[in-house]
């Protein structure tokens, strides 16, 4: 249930939902699995580690939806060879070779042939939406799969209008600073292990450390050279830990162990459903608190750009 990584978004206009009338819009975009001739497929189901069968979640103006994402593997480098393999045995019987359209045609027939058998992978996008705040975060690993789930939550509602969530100073430029400037972090923010720097030079060479000295000689060398923090770990309010990237995106998210041994202590007996409900409600009061915790650091939030509808 814990996420591992966060990618935020602020709703504009949000639209005035009652769960019932939400719980509604996602049962008919629920999943099914996916046809044979069909190489993606997106549907709401229950989340991801609960057994029962509702599709939403709703505590105290926090909500929790999950996506499952399925689609066919089909590597394009077993496409090509087989095009190659079929437009050469027609050009040798033709005696001429294939022109561009003909190869298109070759392809799209090769693909509608292989994509039947092709091996099938499921994922599982989690959503959450603080209704409280007018925030989105989606735990995926890439913002492509974020908006893969924004996109179907958009279509299930007709109508959203989300910014990737932007602050006034920017990560690189914050996170170059405390690593530049110890007097220069905020109270409450404990530097980890982890970091990415990047060149201004124009070498595009990238330095990457992980279980370093943040502090140490090599870095610092690193920093006076020009070079940007682009990545960087660290821990806000002894709550959670995490690895922020130059995108706000909230990655490795590791949850304090006080804030761990809390939700074990909750009392839920053996019931799955209450369990994944008090560990969520726990969970995006630590995210909501240290969220606008990072905001503040970073200088607040900026205005938007035109959201999309």
């Amino acid at each position: 249930m814990w996420f591992k990584h966060l990618h935020l978004y602020r709703l504009h206009d949000a639209p005035s939902l009652t769960a019932d009338d939400l719980l509604a819009a996602l049962d008919e975009q629920a999943f099914r699995p996916l046809g044979e001739s069909e190489a993606k497929r997106l549907g709401w189901q229950a989340p991801a580690g609960q057994g029962g069968s509702r599709r939403l979640h709703e505590l105290q103006g926090q909500r929790l939806l999950t996506v499952a994402r399925q689609e066919r593997l089909l590597p394009a480098s077993v496409v090509r060879e087989a095009v190659e393999s079929r437009a050469a045995e027609r050009e040798a019987a033709e005696g001429r070779p294939l022109r561009r359209p003909e190869k298109q045609a070759l392809k799209e027939q090769v693909y509608e042939e292989f994509l039947p058998r092709a091996f099938v992978r499921t994922q599982r996008i989690d959503l959450w939406w603080d209704t409280r705040n007018a925030l989105i975060g989606v735990n995926a690993s890439s913002r492509a799969r974020a908006e893969d789930a924004l996109d179907l939550l958009r279509q299930t509602l007709g109508s959203l209008k989300v910014t990737p969530l932007a602050t006034k100073v920017t990560p690189t430029r914050a996170m170059t600073e405390w690593l530049s400037q110890p007097s220069a972090r905020p109270a409450g923010l404990e530097l980890g292990d982890q970091v990415e720097l990047k060149s201004t030079t124009g070498d595009d060479s990238v330095l990457r450390g992980r279980q370093v000295d943040l502090d140490g000689d090599d870095i610092q060398t690193a920093l006076d050279s020009g070079r940007q923090a682009t990545r960087l770990a660290f821990t806000i309010q002894d709550a959670v830990s995490l690895v922020l990237h130059d995108d706000l995106a909230l990655k490795s998210l590791r949850f304090a162990d006080a804030v761990l041994d809390e939700a074990a202590d909750n009392e839920t007996g053996d019931d799955p459903e209450l369990r994944l409900e008090t560990d969520f409600l726990l969970m995006s009061q630590v995210l909501a608190r240290s969220i606008e915790q990072l905001i503040d650091w970073l200088g607040g939030e900026a205005s938007p750009a035109a959201p999309t509808p």
